[in-house]
């Protein structure tokens, strides 16, 4: 099964779950729940923290949950905030269909707020998160504890600096033209 964020990252052949840690969380588990999916492969955009090419396509089994406040060891948490499903790597490079090699993977990390303070960028760079999108930590997170094969498949729009926004929307629709053309091309659409 294909899901996506939704609202403005909507896709026609991709189940929308929702904006953000909490909506994804909850959407992602009712279907789950409901529909109980064989594999899930989430589609959306994504923000660099440091290099990366614009309109490339990468991968993620590999998920953290880190604010800003805790790289300035201002604050500590309590709960997990790390998510590897390396387990899924050799069913996704394995299997035909995805055609992906292990050099796109990445390590991207999920907040409720987006970047766009260079500095933070480079802090977050520093301890090894290569990218950023909102749903990321929950689509893995709700995958492994329905134990379904999942990854995440996105499209960089933009770096995380001043700038960060208006690049966004400047390069969003072309962004979700290539994950459409990725997928037509992989067949998986």
């Amino acid at each position: 099964m294909i899901v996506c964020a939704g609202k403005n990252e909507n896709f026609s052949f991709a189940r929308a779950i929702g904006v953000g840690l909490i909506e994804a969380t909850y959407n992602l588990t009712r279907i789950c729940i409901k529909e109980k999916p064989l594999e899930l492969v989430f589609i959306g955009t994504c923000g660099l923290y440091g290099e990366g090419e614009i309109f490339k396509i990468y991968h993620s089994l590999h998920a953290f949950n880190i604010e800003f406040s805790a790289i300035e060891n201002g604050f500590y948490t309590p709960i997990e905030s790390e998510i590897c499903l390396d387990e899924n790597l050799k069913y996704f490079l394995e299997n035909d269909k995805y055609n992906v090699s292990q050099e796109t993977f990445i390590k991207v990390n999920s907040s409720n707020y987006i970047c766009q303070n260079s500095k933070a960028a480079r802090k977050f760079s520093e301890k090894g998160l290569f990218a950023e999108n909102m749903e990321v930590f929950s689509v893995l997170s709700i995958a492994h504890k329905f134990k379904i094969p999942a990854k995440c498949v996105l499209c960089a729009t933009n770096f995380c600096n001043e700038f960060a926004h208006e690049d966004f929307l400047k390069n969003h629709f072309k962004a979700k033209k290539k994950l459409q053309f990725f997928l037509e091309e992989k067949n998986l659409i």
